[in-house]
């Protein structure tokens, strides 16, 4: 006979349940806008929409171009538009250049497209670090970048966003636009890390 156990639910998930329960029992919040904002953060922000952006620029030329000359502009074409998307600027790493991006006044960040800000994004530690010794940050990260190799910080505001392109990782050639969106990392869309190459088999076409 083979027995069923479910993991308990982390505190986390119990308290936010218990506030979900209170704000509707009170009639501050209603039962359908819960489930639109749920709804929002699974489906239509987070960070797998900043990935199809970053994929589609890799197999796109025309349309990387279009992102780094006005990438407000060409994420639209993507049906992606409001929030923290209206002004976007994306910054393109290189062999030569690094970038990272950090918010100094506060956690400006674009969570239409990344979702949530991290913790550690929101520290004070790393908004004034991020700018001081960005090399030493980013290797707490397990981010080594060669002396040679230039390190931009870019510092978001409640008026600019901006997104790192990553590089593409070599040995990626065969991968489906899709197959490269899901090697695209959050982490790597800030300049904290730098996209790993596929562990996933390339998608099959039937």
């Amino acid at each position: 006979m083979t027995s069923h156990h479910h993991r308990p639910e982390s505190d986390i998930a119990l308290r936010v349940k218990a506030i979900e329960s209170l704000l509707v029992e009170k009639g501050i919040v209603e039962p359908a806008a819960l489930d639109t904002i749920i709804d929002t953060y699974e489906h239509k922000v987070g960070p797998h929409i900043g990935a199809q952006i970053v994929a589609k620029a890799w197999v796109d030329p025309g349309f990387k171009q279009r992102l780094l000359a006005d990438s407000t502009s060409a994420i639209s074409e993507l049906g992606l538009t409001g929030f923290s998307s209206e002004h976007m600027v994306v910054v393109e790493n290189t062999p030569d250049v690094h970038n990272l991006i950090v918010c100094t006044l506060c956690s400006c960040y674009p969570w239409a497209i990344l979702g949530l800000p991290p913790t550690w994004y929101k520290s004070f530690a790393y908004r004034s670090r991020a700018v001081i010794e960005p090399r030493q940050v980013l290797q707490e990260f397990g981010l080594d970048i060669p002396e040679q190799v230039e390190v931009r910080v870019w510092d978001s505001n409640a008026d600019l966003r901006y997104l790192v392109l990553p590089e593409r990782p070599a040995g990626t050639e065969d991968l489906s636009e899709a197959d490269l969106a899901a090697l695209v990392t959050r982490n790597a869309m800030i300049g904290t890390a730098k996209v790993q190459p596929s562990i996933v088999s390339p998608s099959v076409v039937a």
